[in-house]
């Protein structure tokens, strides 16, 4: 990350007492730097080579109160699938890195969200046992050169590198745009409550004594 921007994420704030998570990751196809500070205010800087995916993942630092920096370069010329699936992939680690044993967290977090004529559920466990339900269908196969499809995949990625079961049906809703930017948003609050600090409690919440 740059310095400018990590500068941007953490000034202000204790570096002792941070919950944050990054990730480089470079492979044939992608290469990525990826840091997100979960009691942040929203702060973003996203720069992903995907245009509608900058969007989203704006909507999620916003929305989530999160702060987030992004730099990604891939092989977007082929299409935007290993640019989308891999930053899903690092945004999974650096949130699973960010919450360690997840001592303290609410772990759970719910959201109904509408954009327009459209209504979104997402729910979420931070239960170290990933699994997506994705029951969204868009009704286009582009909002203009983004593959719809995609969302899934990143979703898809997100839930099983951080850890988290991820529950998302679209309720009603006709717009893809608005379909989309609801699912990201709903997530975005799904997952700001569960990871959010219990006032007192100090342990995994789980009657194993573990996540």
């Amino acid at each position: 990350m740059a310095a400018a921007a990590y500068h941007q994420i953490s000034n202000g704030l204790n570096m002792g007492t941070e919950r944050k998570g990054e990730v480089r990751r470079k492979t044939g196809e992608t290469e990525i730097d990826l840091q997100i500070l979960l009691d942040g205010s929203g702060r973003h800087e996203v720069s992903t080579g995907v245009g509608f995916l900058d969007h989203m993942l704006t909507l999620f630092s916003v929305h989530g109160f999160f702060d987030l920096s992004i730099t990604s370069q891939g092989d977007t010329q082929v299409d935007d699938h290993h640019s989308v699936e891999d930053i899903g992939i690092c945004l999974g680690m650096a949130l699973a890195k960010a919450l360690g044993d997840k001592r303290g967290i609410a772990r759970y977090g719910s959201c109904y969200m509408p954009m327009d004529e459209t209504l979104v559920r997402v729910v979420v466990d931070l239960s170290n046992r990933p699994f997506l339900h994705y029951e969204a269908t868009i009704p286009d196969q582009k909002v203009g050169t983004f593959d719809t499809q995609l969302g899934k995949e990143f979703m898809r990625a997100f839930s099983l590198h951080s850890g988290m079961t991820l529950h998302i049906d679209l309720l009603h809703g006709e717009n893809s745009h608005h379909i989309l930017e609801a699912v990201f948003k709903g997530l975005a609050r799904a997952v700001s409550q569960a990871v959010r600090l219990l006032d007192g409690f100090e342990k995994p919440l789980s009657s194993k004594g573990s996540l």
